[in-house]
Formats: C-alpha cells, structure tokens, sequence
C-alpha cells in the first residue's frame, strides 16, 4: 500500500502547534508504518511505532501518549481491542481506526465505542494529517460514556414523506416528559433525534447529557451512572457525580442501552420509577429530576421476552418510539445532505469546492450507505479535501462506491423513490452478508461462541439471537 504524497496543503501552522505531540502507532505492515512514521515525524510528531495488540498494551502502561493510531487487523488482535482497554484505562487518549474500506461497519462501530476517528486504506497523506490535528484539537477527550452537554449544530429535517414524519412526531413528544425510545441503525442520527427533542422541550434550558452505555465498563456501570461515595471500592479517591446528577434539570439521553447488566437495569428502573438514585457506596437517597431518552439497534422487545433485558424496563422507557431513517430510505433529502456535508467540508478545509459530477450524484444515490450519515459525512470531506476546488469527480470519491451492485434491481433511479422490493432486496443483501460473516467467523474459532462474539464485537446475547434469526445450527 502506498501513500499518495501529490496533494500538498501548508500545515506549518498546524506543525508549531502541534510539535512534538506524542502518537503510538500500531501497524503490524512494516513498510507501510515506516511510511506513515516518516511522514508524521516531518510534520512534527513524535512517533512510537509498534506491531502487536500486546505491544501496544505494554508500551501505552510506560508512559502517556497524546494520540493513537491503529490499524484494525493485528496479529494477535484487533483495533478494537485496544479502543476498548483504552476507554476503559485512559481515556484521555484520542483513539483512530485505520481500516480497509471494505470494514466500513467496523469502522462506524469503533466510532460508537468511542473511537476519535476513523481512516480508510489506501491512506492519503493530507487526510491523516487533518484526522491526527482534528483530533489532537478535541479540548478534554471524552468517551461518548462521558457527559456531553450543550447543543450540537447539525440537525437535518429533510423534506421526505418520512422525515417530515418524523419531525412532527418529535414536535409531538417533545414538549412532554414522556420517556422516549430512539430505534435505529448505527450512523443514523440517533443522538441528534434525541438532542432535537431536547431543544424542543421545555428542559431546553437544562443539561442533556449523553451516555453510551457500550462503553461502559461493566464493572463501573453503576458509578457512571449514579455517582460513588468516598472509599465506596479501590480506586474511589473521592465523591463522583453521576450522570443522572449532572443531568438534573435536563434530559439523559442513554444510547445502546441494551448493553446495560442485568443489575444496572434494575437499579435504572427504580431510578426512573421514584426519581431518586443511590450513589455507589452510599446509605441515603438523593432526588433527581431527569427525562430519559434512549436508544438502541436492538430489537429491545425480543430481548426482554428472552429474558436478557428486564421487560417492565422496557417498557418504562419505551413510552414513546420514534425511529431513526436509514440513509438509504431517505433518497429525497440526499442531495440536500450531500449539500449540508459540502459545505461543512468545505468550511473545516478551507476549500471551494462548488458540488460533484452528476455520475458522482448517481454513485451515491444507488450506494446503500451501510454506515449511513457518518460514512456519508467521511466521504464528503475525503472528497472535497481531494478536489480543493471546482466539481466533485469520481476520481475523488472511494472506488468502493462505484463497484456495481449484484442486480439492477438494487438501484433507484434519480428521482424516484425506492420501492418495497428494492428495499427487501437491499436488506436481505445485508442480512446475508452479515450471515456468511457470522458463519466464518464460527468456523474459524470452532464453532466457540464466546470467542466469536468477541471477534464479532457483539455481545453473546446478539449472537445467539442472530444465530437463531439465520438459523446457523452447528
């Protein structure tokens, strides 16, 4: 693989800033590392470079790094892995996924678990250069376990059917304090739905504070959550505030909720039923006045009736279901996106670029957009960060997106909506991907399902569930 050095932009800036930041980088390919070692030292980096998951592990206990790089496929592991000991033991520390294009669901589920950034191969110099300085520039890393206050720009109702659908049963729910329950797929927006509501309501003065319960160690669940007291375990220093104190007033927007124990969701139940928590290590109750919304890319409904989350939880936070629009089912509002995206892209870069090709506008209305609005944004400032100026070619955007589907069926012509048929043909695509996906990876482990659910990064309740759906028996 190789580095295209024909782009230059002038990051002397960027480089005084910047000098001598720290960056571990964990490529098991010597050459290209070395590549990539080289570059980033030119501009002013400290590189560490490093070939194995354990390695790494060992290298990040000696000593702080100011970033991380890795690549997702290891050795004797996964990128993932290390996101996920470093959320857990420093996450002060930005975290960027390398990936094969082809990993674009990897890719947008690192982001979920907290991941800084995300970067296909084959890398372009310019683009890491700005994913290592975006970065570096986030003021205080917090994982998406972490609370997030404030409003975030961004929101796009759209002018499909189902968007103005949507808008208006937000509209609806909003000024209530109704729970609400976000269904969706990952990259689809859940978060921003869930800010909208809050904007809306009348807690829009208060906090929203956002938590990704996937992130949260199991372990220290219930402390994020609720607060700990002094001495209430090793390592309690001090009192913490949980996330339900820091959103009092507000609204608690809890993502991927499904990932919750079995304990935690009972504690959270009684939390939402009395509007009283008990920290970690405490013996008094303190009131709390918090509007939950939540979400998930579960079926919540087939998991609580299999026992593995609490039904009368369920259906405590599910008062109210709105659900998020996959990209590839909002074809009417995609060229109004794509603009919103230009223009973001073209204002962090600094470009001009005035719009794309109308073969670019028919790749990417019959691409089905797995990863949705997050892989859409990525390769619109891949795109406007390549052309610098004018239209949008396809020599710009990833070739990935141009490779034909398997039947014309599968595409929609511009202008038209797409049809039930298309979309069932579209579905059933994935849902055989991920089927083939989830065969080989049992094969491949001998049919150990705990070690696949580990290399599948999901949690064994969805594995044995999807296993069931597709009716893999061993």
């Amino acid at each position: 693989m190789i580095l295209n050095y024909g782009l230059n932009i002038n990051f002397d800036i960027f480089n005084l800033i910047f000098k001598m930041k720290s960056i571990l980088l964990i490529e098991d390919d010597l050459t290209y590392a070395k590549i990539i070692r080289i570059f980033l030292e030119k501009n002013g980096f400290e590189v560490t470079p490093c070939e194995t998951l354990k390695g790494a592990l060992l290298e990040i206990q000696k000593r702080p790094y100011d970033l991380a790089i890795t690549d997702y496929r290891l050795p004797d592991g996964t990128g993932m892995e290390f996101l996920e000991y470093c959320n857990k033991n420093c996450p002060q520390i930005p975290v960027i996924l390398i990936t094969n294009y082809s990993d674009i669901r990897t890719a947008v589920r690192s982001m979920k678990l907290g991941a800084a950034e995300y970067i296909t191969k084959p890398i372009n110099p310019d683009e890491l250069l700005l994913t290592v300085r975006e970065s570096l520039t986030i003021p205080e890393k917090t994982q998406k376990a972490s609370p997030k206050t404030g409003s975030e720009p961004g929101y796009f109702v759209g002018k499909s059917q189902r968007a103005l659908s949507l808008e208006n049963q937000i509209s609806q729910v909003a000024p209530t304090d109704m729970s609400v329950l976000v269904l969706g797929e990952s990259g689809t927006g859940k978060e921003f739905i869930s800010r909208r509501i809050h904007e809306k309501s009348l807690r829009k003065n208060g906090p929203f504070v956002a938590v990704d319960c996937g992130a949260l160690s199991p372990d220290l669940a219930a402390s994020e959550l609720f607060g700990h007291v002094k001495g209430a375990f090793t390592g309690a220093v001090d009192n913490k505030t949980g996330h339900f104190e820091a959103a009092n007033q507000g609204t608690l927007f809890l993502d991927e909720i499904g990932n919750l124990s079995y304990e935690v969701q009972m504690k959270l139940l009684r939390a939402i039923q009395e509007r009283k928590i008990r920290k970690v290590g405490g013996n008094k109750d303190v009131s709390v006045d918090v509007r939950i919304i939540a979400a998930t890319n579960e079926n919540l409904r087939d998991t609580a009736t299999k026992g593995s989350f609490r039904e009368d939880l369920f259906y405590r936070i599910n008062e109210f279901t709105l659900e998020a629009i996959p990209l590839r089912e909002r074809r009417e509002d995609l060229r109004e996106i794509l603009e919103l995206f230009l223009a973001q892209s073209n204002s962090f870069l600094g470009k001009t670029v005035t719009g794309f090709s109308d073969e670019v506008y028919r790749i990417f209305e019959n691409y089905p957009w797995p990863g949705n609005l997050r892989e859409l944004k990525n390769v619109m400032r891949r795109a406007v960060l390549l052309t610098g100026h004018g239209v949008v070619s396809v020599q710009a955007i990833p070739s990935e997106l141009t490779a034909p589907l398997p039947s014309d069926e599968n595409t929609v012509p511009i202008g038209q909506n797409p049809t039930a048929s298309s979309a069932v043909t579209l579905r059933d695509q994935f849902e055989e991907q991920e089927r083939e996906l989830i065969l080989r990876t049992l094969e491949a482990v001998r049919h150990n399902k705990s070690q696949a659910a580990k290399q599948l990064k999901m949690d064994r309740k969805t594995l044995y569930a999807k296993i069931e759906k597709y009716g893999i028996y061993s």
